[in-house]
């Protein structure tokens, strides 16, 4: 589980090593010494249950997390919002991440909060990741501002993907030695080592492009808080769905830049996104373009236009583009894309959390690991289930209105 208080001078950073904790300022802007290193360490893990990540840990070392939340943001200069990283299957990230948002809510409810959840596969080896899953989502539900979904076998794609370019010779260049990509002894990775750090680093570079406009300069940047205010038209319906492109922005890979009008192009196809969607047969409600590098607004409007055709938008907000622009591209490239779509793409992954869901609750199977720790009820399983369940209505009621006649709103009479 991660935590990045976002601002001009300042990163939090909060990373598990099982629930560990640590501080890291990287600023030209002086910061004080104390605190550029803060820890809570507990080296004792969640056993696969939220409810001991959450109703444990989470109270056991409450006043802790408080205070270096409070230090963090004392020293920022211009807190913008706080950034929550963490798994949705494993106890402690779905435990004690949800319960530090609940935090956060509490102690800074001005402050945006983003949570970039990592959803497990169909294939995860926690048996009880179904039950986690759930009942951290209604938490997001109700206290994130914005989520951007990531799923395991997404990433595990991409990184597949760049073993099979690595292999075919596609990259024409070489791989540096004892990098991401490559083992210590200097041969590509195989996709059996599980190549955790690839796959957490294409999240990393998710952030890194989302936050660019804080960081860089740039004729159209965009501050973190606009993405919220334009793409999330209902309180609920804040699942964004990202796409990067190019997809191996990893520093150990020299991959050939994309022609500009096909950068576009990739970041509405199936194998940019970082969750198993087809956002292009689906509703978009709303989508951001951020664009670093030397692109021009009009090649940005351009592409836009030439997109609008194939992508399915309400009716009732058809013009719902956000676009930023930052002059710095990544490094290794000449520019980048994140695109991040309101789409309805994320109802199936949602279904089939909760059929896995019900498939365990419907036999009560694993129950009893959750219902003996303090605080921990039945109803905890079905308000959640509940929740679950409204949210994909309220996605299946947008569906249905996909294909309807356009309508333009109607024009303000003035009254005499």
């Amino acid at each position: 589980m991660c935590l990045i208080a976002s601002s001009l001078s300042q990163m939090f950073l909060v990373q598990e090593t099982t629930a560990y904790y640590r501080l890291e300022s990287k600023s030209s802007v002086n910061v004080p010494k104390e605190s550029a290193t803060q820890g809570i360490k507990h080296l004792v893990t969640s056993p696969s249950s939220r409810a001991v990540g959450h109703k444990l840990y989470g109270y056991q070392y409450r006043e802790n997390i408080v205070e270096k939340l409070r230090k963090a943001a004392e020293h920022c200069d211009c807190l913008q919002c706080f950034f929550i990283i963490h798994s949705m299957g494993g106890g402690t990230g779905s435990g004690l991440g949800t319960f530090v948002l609940n935090l956060l809510e509490d102690e800074f409810p001005e402050v945006y909060r983003f949570v970039t959840s990592v959803y497990p596969s169909g294939e995860d080896d926690v048996i009880t990741s179904p039950y986690n899953t759930v009942l951290a989502m209604k938490e997001l539900n109700e206290h994130a501002d914005c989520v951007l979904p990531i799923e395991n076998e997404s990433l595990f794609d991409i990184v597949n993907k760049i073993h099979q370019m690595i292999n075919s010779g596609k990259l024409g260049s070489t791989v540096k030695q004892n990098s991401l990509v490559t083992s210590s002894a200097g041969s590509a990775k195989t996709v059996q080592e599980k190549p955790f750090d690839a796959m957490n680093n294409i999240v990393a570079n998710l952030l890194l492009n989302l936050t660019s406009s804080a960081r860089f300069e740039g004729s159209l940047n965009m501050d973190l808080n606009e993405i919220s205010m334009n793409l999330v038209p209902f309180p609920r319906l804040h699942y964004l769905v990202s796409s990067l492109t190019p997809l191996y922005t990893l520093a150990d890979v020299n991959v050939p830049s994309r022609r500009l009008d096909q950068m576009f192009s990739d970041a509405f196809s199936r194998e940019h996104q970082l969750i198993q969607a087809d956002p292009k047969h689906s509703l978009y409600l709303a989508c951001a373009l951020l664009v670093r590098g030397n692109v021009q607004v009009s090649d940005l409007r351009r592409n836009i236009e030439r997109l609008k055709p194939s992508l399915h938008f309400v009716s009732w907000n058809q013009e719902g583009w956000k676009t930023g622009l930052c002059s710095v591209p990544p490094v290794g490239h000449s520019h980048s894309l994140l695109s991040l779509a309101n789409n309805t793409c994320v109802k199936p992954t949602f279904i089939e959390l909760k059929d896995r869901f019900m498939k365990l609750y419907k036999k009560k199977a694993h129950l009893h690991h959750y219902l003996h720790i303090d605080g921990m009820e039945q109803s905890c399983f079905s308000e959640a289930i509940s929740s679950l369940s409204d949210l994909i209505e309220e996605y299946n009621e947008l569906d249905a209105t996909k294909g309807g006649p356009r309508t333009d709103p109607s024009r303000l009479k003035i009254a005499v």
